[in-house]
Order: structure tokens, then C-alpha cells, then sequence
């Protein structure tokens, strides 16, 4: 398991329950975790000090409890890179933390390439990976169907200082526009897909993680540069083995290129403790 170890703004302060104590800056959060079944808490105590906890429903989503007032948002930082953080529905604060170590790899592989680099990111989110890309000396095309998230996205790179990089924000259906990738002849260095479990495109095109995930990563080796330097994918869909994405990439990607294909954990310590969170695979 890779940990997400080197974060100076965020960290967990415990942990049990189904619930996570965690601090973002100087704000503390309680939000449920689904990997959280042990019962006993380690700092009883610290619990009384949040600031706001999300309550999930019996019926579905849930909402936040505020016990004081909070900015409507926030920034964190990680090394040189920011990020705002703003409480969202369905328990999200618009970043995952336990990403830095994803951020650090492909940090790593864009400055050793020696050479302009082209990143292809989808389903990107509020863009921590295109920070991370862009402050690297990549450029980026970043891709997501909602116009609120990419707007988030310009926000983070604006706070990082990012502005005056190379980066193309496009809202719209990941599959409608690498199919037009294709046609235009586009190429890349780098792919990176964060898919959700279930979504919809912007036009309400429906995407569901195992009925197209294997069609998507197919059709990205088609926008592939002739020396690529990565192809990652992040996956949180239960059920969804690491295995099975590495089989995936070994009869697509791994068909037409050379590489190391790999699947592995990653995961965010506890504070002061030997506790580790597991959050999500990378591949």
C-alpha cells in the first residue's frame, strides 16, 4: 500500500464507528467511511472539537451538521500546490487527500521525461491531478461533464499560482470527446480516469463502471502518443477487484505498448498511530 504520508493541512485525527475525525487546515470534520467498522475510539477526547459532521440518511444521501459557523470555503495546501475546500452534498469537500501519493508519481514521471508532456485527464473532478500535472510542466486537457467542477478546477489552478500554464477545460462526455480526439488526430503522454460507479455525461449520456469502463480504456489507447509515459486509473466501485482493471489494461494498453502494468492500494495514516485508512486502488 502506498500512503498519503506527506500532507502538512490535513490528517485524521481518529477513526471508529464508521466515521472519520479528520482536519482540513484549521477546520475539523467528522464524515462516514464504509471502511471504518472497528468500534474503539483512540481519542475520545477530540471528537468534541469538530466543527461540522455529515449525517447520512436512512433513506439516502444525507446532510451536514453544522456546530459553528464555517467559511463557505477554504484552502489546503500540499508542498507547492492549492487547493479549495468547500463542504459539499453527499459528504464530499471537492478533494481526496489520499490522491497526493498519485500526485507525487506522476509529479515524478513529467519533470524525468526531459521532454514536453501532454496529459489527458477525465472524469476530473475539481483537478488535483491537473494541478499536480501543470505544476510539473505538463499540459493538461482537462475533462469533466459538470460545468460547476470544472469551474472548481480553474479555481484550484488560479490558487496554485497555475494560470499561465498550458491547461484546455472541457465540459462534456469523457467518450463523445476522445471519440473526437481520435478524429482530430490528438495525441498523449499521459492518461489519467478518475470514473465514478454510475454518472451522467453532460447531455445525460449514462455512464455505469461495468458495463463501459473496458470500452473507454479500449478506445484512450487510440489517443495514446507513440512513447507514452503513464495510463492511470483510479477505481472506488465496490466489487471491482484491482486485478480485474490489470486485466483490463493488459489486453488493451499492454497489447500495443511495452510498460509495467500494476494494481495496488493507497491509503491515508492516522495521526500518531499505526492505523492506516485504505481509501482507493491505483493501477
Amino acid at each position: 500500500m502506498e500512503i498519503a504520508k506527506n500532507w502538512e493541512d490535513y490528517e485524521i485525527i481518529d477513526m471508529a464507528n464508521g466515521e472519520k475525525l479528520e482536519k482540513w487546515k484549521d477546520i475539523v470534520l467528522v464524515r462516514p467511511d464504509p471502511q471504518i467498522i472497528w468500534k474503539e475510539k483512540q481519542r475520545p477526547n477530540e471528537w468534541r472539537k469538530q466543527n461540522a459532521r455529515y449525517n447520512r440518511s436512512k433513506t439516502g444521501g444525507g446532510s451536514w451538521e453544522y456546530k459553528n459557523k464555517l467559511p463557505s470555503s477554504w484552502q489546503v495546501k500540499y508542498k507547492n500546490l492549492t487547493f479549495n475546500i468547500k463542504p459539499m452534498g453527499f459528504k464530499h469537500t471537492g478533494l481526496f487527500p489520499e490522491q497526493a501519493v498519485n500526485w507525487d508519481w506522476m509529479i515524478e514521471k513529467i519533470k524525468g521525461a526531459k521532454r514536453d508532456i501532454k496529459v489527458l485527464n477525465l472524469f476530473a473532478y475539481t483537478g488535483g491531478a491537473t494541478v499536480a500535472c501543470l505544476s510539473a510542466g505538463a499540459s493538461v486537457c482537462h475533462v469533466d461533464s459538470s460545468k460547476g467542477m470544472v469551474t472548481w478546477a480553474k479555481e484550484n489552478v488560479e490558487s496554485s499560482n497555475l494560470s499561465n500554464r498550458s491547461v484546455r477545460y472541457i465540459v462534456d462526455d469523457v467518450v463523445k470527446f476522445v471519440n473526437r480526439e481520435i478524429r482530430r488526430g490528438n495525441k498523449y503522454d499521459g492518461i489519467i480516469m478518475d470514473p465514478p460507479s454510475y454518472g451522467r455525461g453532460a447531455n445525460g449520456e449514462v455512464w455505469q463502471f461495468e458495463d463501459n469502463i473496458y470500452d473507454l480504456v479500449n478506445l484512450c489507447k487510440e489517443v495514446l502518443s507513440d512513447n507514452p509515459l503513464f495510463f492511470l486509473i483510479n477505481s472506488y466501485t465496490t466489487g471491482i477487484s484491482g486485478k480485474v482493471l490489470e486485466n483490463i489494461l493488459n489486453i488493451t494498453v499492454g497489447k500495443k505498448y511495452n510498460g509495467k502494468i500494476c494494481s495496488g492500494e493507497i491509503g491515508l495514516p492516522m495521526k500518531e498511530s499505526k492505523l492506516v485508512l485504505p481509501c482507493r486502488y491505483l493501477w
